[in-house]
């Protein structure tokens, strides 16, 4: 058995006060820290989280909502849904939006941000282009409708420049490309205003490098602005592939998913199941299928950010 020192106990108790103001400090800024976002989580936990179980519950039923008592059916209402000639009706028209959409905002926004950070154009045309090109971004998905529905309408200024008397919206063949084209011309100034931001957040010294090797303006292109846009680039697809196919108000206040359900998506489908036919738990389903979607391009997203940091 050893003695201790009374120098080596007031040393331990001294050290082991101090340990535990800080412990007890810590703890204090952790707990300051969840109390500033506890309103937060709140809001999340009520307006998120509960739907979206409430919804995954109402997907195994049958006549949720409208009885107090409904009845579990397991799979079942997936397999309605999944075996819908309208679902996937819905989906391939979804697919062809997001996809024509997206790839129609990358191009345009990188065309006209290389544009506006060209210094072949003065300050003053710069700053009026920018402004013009920004402008569809500035309005409500409403007047966007409104607008391109009295443009678009038989005797519209569409039809009027081009001396023809079409029904872009209640065409058949012409109406999911319309609507597509809308929300092109709505969504591209998102990718010109991110992408002019990482144009001029690329350092001179690799253009003036690669001129000096001997690199042309398109090679400058694909080995310097490339390559240094592309965690910008994948960022944007991924969530505008997700905002894309979740589009709803768009297309429900210009064709309403008509004509002949040329134009409906899985958010229109959705709807209609819920409020045209009453079917809220084939809805659910529908909802808890478009949820699914959504967080696998979820996941990408975060897991590209997650490299990017």
């Amino acid at each position: 058995m050893t003695l201790r020192s009374p120098e080596s106990l007031d040393t331990e108790v001294l050290v082991t006060g101090v340990s535990w103001s800080k412990r007890r400090r810590q703890l204090r800024r952790t707990a300051e820290s969840y109390a500033f976002v506890s309103p937060t989580l709140l809001l999340l936990f009520v307006l998120m989280i509960v739907p979206i179980v409430m919804v995954i519950g109402y997907s195994f039923q049958d006549d949720a909502i409208l009885e107090k008592s409904p009845t579990f059916v397991g799979v079942d209402n997936y397999v309605t849904v999944l075996t819908d000639s309208g679902f996937w009706n819905a989906t391939s028209n979804t697919a062809l939006f997001t996809v024509a959409s997206v790839a129609a905002h990358l191009v345009l926004g990188l065309v006209f941000a290389l544009m506006l950070n060209s210094p072949l154009i003065g300050n003053v045309s710069r700053a009026i282009f920018r402004g013009l090109y920004v402008l569809p971004w500035l309005f409500t998905v409403a007047v966007i409708a409104v607008l391109w529905r009295m443009l678009l309408a038989p005797n519209g200024v569409i039809n009027f420049l081009l001396n023809t008397d079409i029904e872009w919206l209640a065409s058949p063949q012409l109406a999911l490309g319309t609507v597509t084209f809308i929300n092109i011309w709505a969504g591209y100034p998102f990718f010109m205003v991110s992408l002019l931001a990482g144009l001029q957040g690329i350092p001179s010294d690799l253009y003036e490098a690669a001129t000096v090797d001997g690199a042309r303006s398109v090679q400058r292109f694909w080995n310097v602005t490339v390559p240094q846009l592309r965690p910008i680039i994948v960022s944007l697809v991924l969530l505008d592939l997700i905002w894309t196919s979740q589009q709803f108000a768009l297309i429900w206040m210009t064709t309403g998913g008509g004509p002949i359900n040329v134009t409906e998506v899985l958010s229109t489908y959705t709807y209609k199941l819920a409020f045209a036919k009453y079917d809220f738990a084939l809805a659910a389903t529908s909802a808890v299928l478009v949820l699914l979607l959504s967080m696998v391009l979820a996941v990408f997203y975060v897991r590209h950010q997650r490299a990017r940091d």
